[in-house]
């Protein structure tokens, strides 16, 4: 059963996904499904808009409609601004949403014990940002991309949530890290969206197979409080087995107690009984409750 109304996966296969944001309907590739469609060609060809590879691997939008340049989509009283980019992209990703249920039951389970701090590390657009912030959170966003800093801060906007403690920084995720341990800061929970390669604001080189264990194991050390709440890691294609992501977040939270569990980041389709597999997560909750996403 799918959590959202404004977003639905209508069918996929044939390494492409006919999916709702809202009002229109689009085509965007996808490598996980090797499987065949379960709708009729004509289904897929009357999408509004259409993500088209070509021989590079580069790719552009084929318009069968006008679409607006941007919209709006709606999960619970949470809104994000949507548009076809470049790079295939809508700017949401609603397979997170189970992650941001979990993450709100937790903060919200801390009772007048709240007002904790997170800190979100590769942010992008801020899906959980402003889920943890509605959840009576204090979060610092972090991104190297200015772009998607701006595009953050209007999620925040038009879900009515300007009011809400939102520290905003343009960095390189290490390089922060390395000076808020400088400062002293300390933060009660953790959330990270690492990418398997990338690049810093200033050039930074980023690989996951060498420098998320370093990350992971300074911020575990010196900036999650005495009595943290969760830690959060999500990987796209980066390869690895969440089972394998689990193993390794054990290995850093084991001396707070507390339990890790993982999984594969799933869509379900709307009329069938698939899901389609997004990336993987492993989760780490030291209240001693599982939260139920």
């Amino acid at each position: 059963m799918s959590l959202w109304r404004d977003y639905e996966l209508i069918d996929s296969g044939g390494l492409r996904k006919l999916e709702r944001f809202g009002s229109y309907r689009l085509v965007r590739p996808d490598p996980q499904a090797i499987w065949r469609p379960s709708l009729p060609e004509s289904r897929w060809m009357d999408a509004d808009a259409i993500y088209v590879r070509s021989g590079t691997g580069e790719g552009t939008w084929s318009f069968k409609r006008k679409l607006p340049s941007s919209w709006t989509v709606a999960f619970q009283e949470l809104l994000f601004k949507v548009k076809p980019t470049a790079f295939k992209h809508t700017g949401l990703f609603p397979e997170q949403a189970l992650n941001w249920l979990w993450l709100q039951q937790l903060l919200r389970l801390q009772g007048e014990a709240g007002n904790k701090k997170v800190l979100n590390l590769f942010a992008y657009t801020g899906g959980a940002t402003l889920a943890a912030a509605s959840a009576g959170a204090s979060v610092c966003h972090v991104d190297a991309s200015k772009g998607s800093i701006k595009w953050a801060k209007q999620n925040q906007e038009i879900s009515g949530l300007t009011d809400k403690p939102v520290r905003w920084i343009c960095d390189d995720v290490p390089a922060f890290v390395k000076r808020e341990v400088r400062r002293g800061k300390r933060y009660d929970a953790i959330i990270m969206d690492p990418p398997p390669y990338g690049r810093g604001v200033s050039g930074e080189l980023w690989k996951i197979e060498k420098d998320l264990a370093p990350l992971v194991d300074l911020c575990m050390k010196k900036i999650l409080s005495d009595r943290p709440v969760f830690f959060l890691i999500n990987s796209y294609a980066s390869g690895y087995s969440h089972i394998s992501l689990k193993n390794f977040l054990e290995d850093f939270t084991s001396r707070f107690g507390g339990f890790v569990e993982s999984g594969d980041l799933l869509i379900p389709h709307t009329n069938s009984a698939r899901f389609l597999p997004c990336g993987i997560y492993a989760r780490w909750s030291g209240s001693g409750v599982k939260a139920e996403a």
